[in-house]
């Protein structure tokens, strides 16, 4: 099969003519449509609704962690101790990652508090196991080993005084 210089293939283009205009266009294209205003808007409310499934998202983990609480017990193990540590440390941790996620505007402050209230929430349940272990140093004989020991004032020795 021998090709000769200026014949034409059915599917060629040549490049080198600058006349873009000679290109058809693609089948189903149509310059003269363009993007219907209802599209944009629908992707507005879309990610609106997005950001809030963001910001719910602590919330809805609540039930779960009651039940992590539960089944793990009072009693002082490592497993025990690295759930309830992991139940603290996420939401502190995704406090400061996801809050640039949400979305900006008038409902941009209520996402972002309802998001911080409620990895607080659970940031509280975590600090509520670790008591209910008794992990936590809430009572005085806790921090004895702080306490200075008092000193004696007086000393009694066979009923006589020494000061």
């Amino acid at each position: 099969m021998s090709l000769k210089p200026g014949k034409k293939f059915k599917w060629s283009l040549d490049f080198t003519n600058n006349k873009i205009s000679d290109i058809p266009s693609p089948p189903g294209y149509n310059p003269s449509v363009t993007p219907v205003q209802n599209e944009v808007v629908k992707d507005h409310h879309l990610l609106i609704k997005r950001s809030w499934d963001l910001a719910l998202a602590p919330l809805k983990q609540i039930p779960m962690n009651l039940f992590i609480m539960y089944m793990s017990g009072n009693s002082i193990s490592i497993f025990p101790i690295m759930m309830v540590g992991m139940m603290m440390f996420r939401p502190i941790k995704a406090m400061f990652s996801a809050l640039p996620k949400l979305s900006e505007g008038a409902q941009g402050h209520g996402q972002k508090l309802l998001y911080f209230l409620g990895n607080l929430a659970n940031v509280g349940l975590a600090l509520y196991k670790f008591q209910s272990m008794g992990l936590l140093p809430t009572h005085a004989s806790d921090w004895l080993a702080f306490v200075e020991p008092q000193t004696r004032l007086e000393h009694f020795g066979g009923g006589v005084s020494f000061i």
